[in-house]
């Protein structure tokens, strides 16, 4: 499939140039009870959500045309594949069967063996959270710490903090995932080792960042006293390599599975979220999964006109191909959400920051935009003048509970506001005669500096509250987004070969900075030559952990 040839693509870039000097406040009509208004036409919802996309830079025409391409590109029949569990992941030749972590039906790809893994570890976060697991001085766990990275951190890092209003308040969550010791250090702080369970999530228990923070923690409960033989009580591994989990000195009946078809970054909803089970229990965690199995099942049944995640990826299609957009803003209007952003710059990311198409051609159009953002209010004091009145277009995504997740009066009538306001004036914008009104006649010099260009996209998600369910439920609409993205652009979404390039050279310079005897750097480039020589000759490298 080449896309440039297809005849959609080529209706989208003649739709295009019709529409690109168009603005969207002309498009929306006054209020009328004889017709469905804008908002009424490009309003969805689905698996408890709202998607309102009506001030985006769209008509009627766009919409239909984008959902052409989704069907010209074979998006249907990729989803569909997905969920039945073909290889949809080529270059590893395995499938992506994330979705089936949360399938309600018993005929869904590995039901039971999933069943008997949630139950496992269902099991272990009530004894946890009731006080049944005791550390080697016999006190009750009142820590946990995950040690992970990527996909085994960001994701129940995010979900934990985005939840923690559901959570035992009694046990403390920390996640360490860095390889600078201040990560570790700055836990190490806060915690008890009579008190601490660990949790390490490494689905070849290998990875350097990971594996270093393990082996020190494991260190530090052996200075404070606890014995080889009572590390069991502390550590629990989720892992697919049991040897190596075994030989670092975890029981085989603390040992969580982690499978092949499940890649990192869609893992949450696995093993890999046991620190979330812990923090919210095994109730509320299946609620989590109810959410995200009601935007599958949106996702596979709703028509693609009325479809969330396809109509989230062809907007963002339309703005990455056509318009030139580089990256896109997330900005959930929730301190809750405050780790959103960076797990789906991960999420996406990662796995559309591909230029190789499924059949091994150089692509010659953008794929994955970069993915940024921060929690509102705070974002508009800090990047929402370029968003406003910058010279580049950046497409927005608001995301906001209609119920606050706390008492205090007048907070979230402000912050839903806030919320509305924004994207009202980013389509809007202000015109020069606005301008001249406001500053009148003495003060003309002023109206450049106040005139708001608006027509600015945006999105905004509704949640009618934050909770586990609603929170599945927004995480599938991204992960369903992402996969419609890839299909469209005919690109593998569930490889990283990008990031084992870095890993390769990285345990190279490791041993050259550590080597206490003369190394031979001929073969880095003069820049690393001269950085590893610096580095050899400061004082404070130190031999590498071994475990």
């Amino acid at each position: 499939m080449i896309l440039h040839s297809l005849s959609t693509w080529s209706a989208l870039a003649a739709h295009y140039k019709l529409i690109r000097n168009s603005h969207m406040r002309d498009w929306f009509d006054p209020i009328s009870d004889l017709a469905p208004t804008r908002a009424d036409r490009f309003t969805v919802t689905g698996g408890g959500l709202t998607l309102d996309f009506s001030k985006n830079r769209v008509t009627d025409q766009t919409i239909s045309l984008l959902i052409q391409l989704a069907q010209e590109t074979h998006v249907q029949a990729r989803r569909d594949a997905m969920f039945i569990g073909e290889i949809v992941n080529p270059t590893e030749r395995r499938a992506a069967l994330h979705t089936a972590l949360r399938a309600s039906d018993a005929s869904a790809p590995y039901a039971a063996q999933i069943k008997a893994e949630r139950i496992k570890m269902a099991i272990l976060a009530e004894r946890v959270r009731n006080r049944q697991w005791l550390g080697y001085t016999g006190q009750p766990i009142e820590h946990i710490v995950n040690i992970g990275i990527g996909g085994s951190d960001l994701g129940p890092k995010m979900v934990t903090h985005a939840l923690r209003h559901f959570a035992k308040s009694r046990i403390r969550i920390h996640y360490v995932s860095n390889i600078d010791g201040v990560d570790l250090q700055g836990v190490l702080e806060q915690i008890n080792p009579e008190k601490t369970l660990v949790i390490i999530v490494s689905k070849t228990f290998t990875t350097s960042e990971t594996m270093t923070n393990a082996c020190s923690l494991r260190d530090w409960f052996r200075r404070s006293g606890c014995t080889s033989d009572q590390l069991v009580s502390h550590f629990v591994a989720v892992s697919a390599n049991l040897q190596e989990v075994v030989r670092f000195g975890i029981s085989p009946d603390n040992i969580f599975e982690m499978w092949d078809w499940v890649g990192g970054r869609y893992s949450l909803w696995s093993a890999v979220g046991l620190s979330v089970m812990i923090a919210i229990g095994p109730k509320n965690f299946d609620q989590l999964l109810k959410g995200a199995h009601l935007i599958d099942e949106h996702f596979r049944y709703a028509p693609l006109e009325h479809n969330m995640p396809v109509l989230l990826g062809m907007l963002g299609v339309w703005y990455r191909n056509f318009f030139g957009s580089q990256s896109y803003v997330v900005a959930p209007y929730s301190q809750a959400l405050y780790f959103l952003p960076a797990y789906l710059q991960q999420l996406e990311m990662e796995s559309n920051g591909k230029s190789v198409t499924l059949d091994g051609h150089i692509v010659d159009y953008p794929t994955a935009a970069v993915v940024w953002g921060e929690p509102g209010t705070n974002s508009q004091h800090a990047f929402f003048q370029m968003l406003h009145q910058g010279p580049t277009i950046v497409p927005i995504d608001f995301i906001i509970s209609l119920t606050p997740e706390h008492s205090l009066p007048g907070h979230h009538e402000k912050l839903l506001a806030n919320c509305f306001a924004q994207s009202e004036a980013l389509m809007l914008g202000r015109t020069e005669a606005e301008a001249k009104n406001i500053v009148g006649c003495k003060q003309a010099s002023l109206v450049p500096h106040i005139v708001f260009p608006g027509n600015r996209p945006t999105n905004t998600i509704l949640l009618d509250e934050l909770n586990p369910q609603s929170l599945g439920a927004l995480i599938a609409l991204y992960e369903h987004k992402t996969f419609v993205q890839a299909a469209v652009w005919n690109i593998n979404p569930f490889d990283q070969w990008g990031v084992e390039l870095g890993k390769i050279l990285g345990k190279v310079v490791e041993s050259e900075l550590i080597s206490t005897s003369s190394v031979d750097l001929r073969n880095h480039d003069s820049s690393t030559r001269a950085l590893i020589t610096r580095a050899r000759e400061s004082a404070t490298l130190k031999s590498g952990i071994v475990c």
